[in-house]
């Protein structure tokens, strides 16, 4: 039987932040393309250093495009026919613009101040995949074994909708095989509770072009030419009322019906509304939401969301122009059982039933479909033990508001999927001045530990 790891003795920080900081000061952009061989090299050095059995797995064979995915693996000696377990991470990071609202000028320092690491991927995701590795080294060092099979899968695009994902899972389908897989995040909240999320909503991502003149004219020929803002402006009021809801035709019509014990475990789920409030500097919620009906709407409502608009002239003095061009990018996030390939088709639908059929060029940038694991898997009371062991209190959420490949994991790889970590809640990921707290990656590391104990 292998000995139990004591984390509080073993969870080494000058270790771990000297590791982590390596590849936070690595810029990994995958939208910029930004060094992401470079980077993968660098986790798998610093998985081979922490005794993982690692290779880059290219979808070709050889470099190309496409980023390698980083794959580890160890297994156990002492349990070589137990559970495997499969953490699942990414190396690529969200750009680090805009660079003049970080608080240090350099968004890749991974500066410490007290109880606090900086730099873009200090949280999202790089941070996460430290604990995991360190969890595995160290229960290697202290131990000379690990209590159940360990495998890693590292990808460079996630933060880009995972674009070939589904194709290295399918192509490495047995090497992958698993019984669970650790996703690559999981929050704490501002009580310090470790929040276990079962599920992901999925996304659409699109672009929404509308087209005028051949180039930028003087504003005055507005009386004869018209406007591609105005047009785009026409389109956009056309998909969601004031409250929220989606008005593309059959938009609902797949979702799949929440259960009763999804519902209690959404109504029991804590959540402080004055305390995500005052982060995010707002007064109400969208239509008034509050209590139950807000924990629902965040788990089981379908959003729409603009994530940008571009046209025309908004610098400096006036530059009195008619643009030649105007852009929104919109994001859906989709709730079980919408498909972004149907909810596109919708949309194209949509556009055209109000006459915009030949005024705006609609574009599928990416789509991930939803996933979910049942409350009953035997692998989540496993994690839940770990983690209230670990962080003192864990709770169960139903699902993530955020989106992720998890869907692929599931259907072809056919394990439950369970996210948990020690990103906190309002950790600034995606945004400038991200940070991770340094006692919840030393929590986090030590949850990595417990689980593979638990679990093995």
């Amino acid at each position: 039987m292998i000995m139990k790891v004591n984390c509080a003795i073993d969870c080494n920080m000058h270790d771990i932040i000297h590791d982590l900081q390596i590849l936070i000061r690595q810029p990994s952009s995958a939208s910029n393309k930004q060094n992401l061989v470079r980077c993968a090299n660098l986790v798998a050095a610093i998985m081979t250093k922490a005794n993982i059995k690692t290779e880059l797995i290219y979808l070709n064979d050889r470099e190309g495009d496409v980023p390698p995915i980083v794959f580890g693996e160890v297994k156990s000696r002492s349990n070589p026919s137990g559970k495997t377990i499969l953490f699942y991470n990414h190396y690529d990071v969200q750009p680090e613009g805009p660079v003049e609202l970080w608080n240090n000028a350099d968004p890749f320092s991974g500066d410490v101040d007290g109880n606090y690491i900086f730099g873009r991927g200090s949280s999202d995701d790089k941070g996460e995949l430290i604990t995991r590795i360190k969890a595995v080294e160290y229960y290697l060092k202290e131990t000379g074994d690990v209590p159940c099979n360990i495998k890693f899968i590292v990808e460079g695009e996630e933060e880009i909708g995972s674009l070939h994902i589904q194709e290295f899972l399918t192509k490495y389908k047995k090497k992958f095989a698993c019984d669970g897989i650790i996703w690559e995040f999981g929050l704490v909240d501002s009580k310090d509770r470790a929040v276990i999320h079962l599920g992901l909503k999925g996304i659409l991502s699109v672009d929404l072009v509308a087209r005028g003149p051949s180039h930028d004219i003087h504003s005055s020929l507005a009386v004869l030419v018209e406007n591609p803002a105005w047009i785009l402006v026409c389109a956009l009021d056309t998909i969601c009322d004031k409250n929220g809801r989606i008005l593309i035709n059959e938009w609902y019509r797949d979702i799949r019906i929440t259960t009763e014990e999804e519902i209690r475990i959404i109504e029991n789920e804590p959540f402080d509304e004055d305390d995500f409030k005052n982060e995010y500097g707002i007064k109400k919620f969208v239509n008034n939401l509050d209590g139950v009906e807000l924990r629902k709407a965040l788990i089981e409502k379908p959003t729409c969301n603009i994530c940008g608009l571009s046209s025309g002239y908004t610098g400096q003095g006036s530059k009195t122009v008619l643009p030649a061009k105007a852009m929104a990018r919109l994001e859906f996030r989709l709730v079980p059982d919408m498909d972004p390939e149907k909810q596109f088709a919708r949309f194209q639908n949509h556009l055209v039933e109000r006459g915009f059929e030949n005024s705006i060029e609609l574009k599928m940038i990416d789509g991930e479909r939803p996933a979910r694991t049942s409350i009953n898997n035997p692998f989540v009371k496993s994690v839940k033990s770990a983690a209230t062991e670990t962080f003192g209190k864990a709770v169960i959420s139903v699902s993530s508001a955020g989106s992720g490949p998890m869907y692929h994991f599931k259907k072809i790889l056919g394990a439950p999927c369970i996210c948990i970590g020690g990103s906190y809640k309002y950790n600034r990921s995606h945004s400038p001045n991200e940070f991770a707290r340094l006692d919840l990656i030393n929590k986090a590391t030590k949850c990595m530990a417990s689980i593979m104990q638990t679990y093995g």
